[in-house]
């Protein structure tokens, strides 16, 4: 019996019947459904609604369909319009009219709503969890590291050396920050929307602070409009998502090009490559490229969600039942995303003697040259200009800054003295940077210890909410 069908006197067109279920997907909802079923029986029992026989039957009925939901073929039905509908069913089925019961003072607009508050929740605490592993793999990584340099880059041309440390904690801020906005979306989603009914809220006194505590909601949802017809909250978690992707996209584009012949500075695990099926010495970055390529199915299921919500009146619409699918995609993909590159990162070797080559030539000390000049009291500008000379004499010449005669530098920096060249060794050049936030060994162990210190406190928010 369908949860709506007393109004009708016509059945629905087969195929439209088939095409408007949403039970083929929303069935990963069973675990949140059924919990919000339970909260909402205790509800009614304490609203009078219920008999103490009756609630024990039903909370009897929803442990066992929470028994048998573990076998993915006990989630198969042709009949179900929804997961609502499919709890429903299995419950009249196993204790009888007292099944009926259940959906008593409530509708599906504030179960579906409540139903994806928790799913999303949870999915952000396996998500944070993940972010840990990652960033723990990082900063072992960077630890392990030492004071290996390599060259960074700038518009992808040698720029200045920087610590291997440095650069990976760059990635480590991004994703830091990810954690830090999957941290704000669950404070703001943990409000509870049932005993919001349809529209209008609900018809019985039905105790929703307490519906609230039982789910481990901060509190119950203000307003029941909103409550019923927000999906905010979703639109908000794939939007972090697709940040998160892009961030795992420009990691995983940099270890590309860096495992290249041209680079080589990281060689590719195995375990996370494949091989070609026409070319016998191939080994390609597979897992990277997949990492690279997930973010634009992430970034298309934010935006689906923020289209499908961007013309909706209040309250609910039946279009809300298109946000489902974005939300489950781009949680899942993101998930295993996070997965592969925490083990790809604890995987992947450095080769440090090529990216110290690299940090080593090129002019990447063309900077602390200059800045050599300004402490000797020439304006930067000029300074710039005088170094910019001796770097061309030196591709005419074929040497580097460090090579070059002090008599032929005093052409172009008059100001030049014999320690000019103390200053160019890449212990020094990386030395001068000694800012907060700089490269400078010192402040790159710095960082790392207060890098521990935020994982640290992550595994502690995680701890607080399993």
């Amino acid at each position: 019996m369908k949860m709506w069908a007393g109004r009708f006197r016509q059945p629905l067109d087969p195929e439209f019947e088939r095409w408007q279920r949403s039970f083929p997907f929303d069935k990963r909802l069973i675990e949140e459904e059924l919990a919000a079923s339970r909260a909402h029986a205790r509800a009614l029992a304490g609203a009078g609604v219920l008999s103490a026989g009756e609630l024990s039957a039903i909370l009897r009925g929803l442990d066992e369909i929470a028994q048998q939901a573990a076998n993915p073929e006990f989630l198969q039905d042709e009949e179900a319009e929804d997961v609502h509908h499919f709890v429903e069913k299995q419950l009249v089925g196993l204790i009888g009219e007292a099944g009926y019961k259940l959906h008593s003072g409530r509708s599906r607009n504030e179960q579906i709503a409540t139903d994806l508050r928790l799913y999303v929740r949870r999915s952000i605490d396996n998500l944070q969890r993940g972010l840990g592993e990652l960033l723990e793999a990082l900063v072992n990584r960077a630890e392990n590291s030492r004071t290996a340099a390599m060259a960074s880059y700038t518009h992808l041309q040698p720029a200045e050396p920087v610590l291997v440390a440095h650069w990976l904690l760059a990635y480590a801020e991004m994703f830091f920050r990810d954690a830090s906005r999957l941290a704000d979306c669950r404070k703001r989603l943990n409000q509870c929307p049932l005993g919001s009914g349809a529209i209008a809220g609900a018809t019985l006194p039905l105790d929703r602070q307490a519906m609230a505590a039982e789910l481990t909601f901060d509190r119950p949802t203000a307003n029941s409009l909103d409550a019923t017809s927000d999906r905010d909250f979703a639109i908000e978690f794939a939007q972090s998502l697709s940040l998160l992707a892009i961030h795992l996209s420009r990691f995983a584009e940099e270890m590309i090009l860096f495992s290249t012949r041209e680079f080589g500075f990281v060689r590719l695990p195995q375990a996370f490559s494949t091989g070609s099926s026409a070319m016998p010495q191939k080994q390609n970055p597979d897992a990277l490229e997949l990492m690279r390529g997930k973010a634009a199915r992430v970034i298309g299921d934010a935006t689906a969600l923020s289209t499908t919500a961007k013309g909706l009146p209040l309250a609910y619409n039946k279009d809300l039942q298109e946000t489902q699918e974005p939300v489950f995609a781009a949680a899942e993909a993101m998930q295993a995303v996070v997965s592969i590159a925490a083990g790809f990162i604890a995987a992947v070797e450095f080769d440090f003697d090529r990216m110290h080559a690299a940090a080593s030539s090129g002019f990447l000390n063309a900077m602390a040259a200059a800045h050599y000049l300004v402490a000797h009291g020439v304006p930067f500008r000029r300074a710039h200009e005088q170094i910019g000379h001796a770097v061309q004499w030196c591709i005419e010449h074929h040497c580097e800054l460090d090579d070059m005669p002090l008599d032929s530098l005093r052409q172009f920096a008059p100001e030049a003295g014999r320690d000019f060249y103390a200053h160019l060794t890449l212990d020094a050049v990386l030395d001068c940077h000694d800012v907060q936030g700089g490269t400078a060994p010192a402040r790159v162990r710095q960082a790392l210890a207060a890098a521990r210190e935020r994982l640290a406190a992550l595994k502690g928010e995680q701890h607080a909410h399993a």
